[in-house]
């Protein structure tokens, strides 16, 4: 009950996410966005999650995860729908930001009611299964912002309303969260010492940065290829599908290989999308290759997340803590590649990003190996 739970909980918040990817095009031309502007609007939500990923964590620590949730679900519900109907750029970026608050909240609330929860042998297939929902509800958003673009933002948009209001009654339907000792911000910097803290912290970074990279400069250069916002949307759509079933498989075998076998696996695939992605055409070759490369970096959260949590276990760190940790490690990632990466592709090329993703995964890959050598990629 709890695992369908906080799956419909990130569901829901990664749908409203990724509704934005094929309405950017809509944006450019309605509200007269830049490349940059693109990037600052697809930047605003990991901008709110980064601003408030430590006090999230801190306020579950304190509050509970129950009521984490219930700040979370109502950011969430109030933000969308002044997005849905806001016509100019500033209001937009603020509706966006407030999202951001709400996810924070609901993720760090979440995963740590369900990482407590999990027992340590199905920690990472459990988290797996709840990032694959997670994955289902950015499978589902693109769809939500094609329909947002024949119907209006403002009915499509709507509809987070409703939901919030369900999830906040199931909510208070759950059977209370275990309870624990609250602790402070020191507790968490102190944290960042343990070398398996700080890698999972660092592999939930290549992540954002990874989808700040592609969220931004994928869309744009497919509708300069002539894609359709419903063919972005249908692109984004399919990889999400094939990220959906990977998640919980990737969760499994850090289970049961360890947590850098298929980090290794993602890594390596990652290089090859950085550097495919800016070359490849027509935008039928550069969609086959996004539905079936974008998944490399969505399989990146599922072990790093588990690492996470033990490493939280083993210090004795409140779970709302570790993932408050890893929401500001992916916000962090995030928000710098959004808003960067259509800078610098403006002044040079979309080649430059992508190169520079390219260059940190095979950089993380090849520091991967050198703990395997050093004897420290035990479980």
């Amino acid at each position: 009950m709890l695992l369908l739970f906080v799956s419909a909980l990130v569901f829901t918040d990664t749908i409203f996410f990724t509704a934005l990817t094929p309405l950017l095009p809509h944006y450019v031309h309605t509200v007269g966005l830049s490349k940059a502007g693109a990037g600052v609007l697809v930047a605003a939500y990991p901008a709110g999650t980064l601003l408030s990923a430590l006090p999230s964590g801190l306020l579950v620590a304190h509050l509970g995860a129950r009521r984490g949730v219930l700040i979370g679900l109502v950011l969430m519900s109030i933000s969308t729908l002044a997005f849905g109907w806001s016509n100019s750029e500033a209001l937009l970026d603020a509706a966006r930001f407030v999202q951001g608050l709400g996810g924070s909240c609901t993720w760090a609330a979440g995963m740590a009611w369900l990482s407590s929860a999990a027992p340590a042998e199905r920690r990472g297939e459990l988290l797996g299964t709840a990032l694959g929902a997670a994955v289902g509800g950015a499978l589902f958003g693109p769809v939500v912002g094609a329909i947002a673009d024949q119907i209006g933002t403002g009915p499509a948009f709507s509809a987070a309303a409703v939901i919030g209001a369900a999830l906040i009654a199931v909510n208070f339907a759950m059977p209370a969260p275990e309870q624990s000792e609250p602790q402070g911000l020191s507790a968490a910097f102190a944290s960042v010492k343990d070398p398996r803290i700080a890698m999972g912290l660092w592999l939930t970074m290549i992540a954002g940065l990874a989808f700040g990279v592609l969220d931004v400069l994928a869309p744009l250069r497919l509708n300069a290829l002539g894609a359709a916002p419903v063919v972005i949307g249908a692109t984004f759509l399919a990889s999400a599908a094939v990220e959906t079933g990977l998640s919980p498989l990737s969760g499994r075998l850090s289970d049961r290989r360890g947590r850098y076998f298929p980090v290794r696996i993602s890594l390596l695939s990652g290089v090859a999308v950085s550097l495919l992605a800016p070359a490849l055409t027509p935008a039928a070759v550069l969609i086959a290759m996004l539905v079936i490369g974008m998944p490399a970096f969505g399989t990146l959260f599922a072990p790093s997340s588990a690492m996470l949590s033990d490493a939280a276990h083993r210090l004795a760190l409140h779970q709302g803590l570790a993932f408050g940790l890893a929401n500001l490690a992916w916000a962090a990632g995030q928000t710098i590649a959004a808003s960067a990466s259509g800078a610098i592709a403006q002044a040079t090329t979309d080649f430059v990003p992508y190169a520079l993703l390219a260059a940190t995964c095979l950089a993380t890959f090849l520091g991967t190996l050198r703990r395997r050598a050093a004897g420290a990629d035990a479980r």
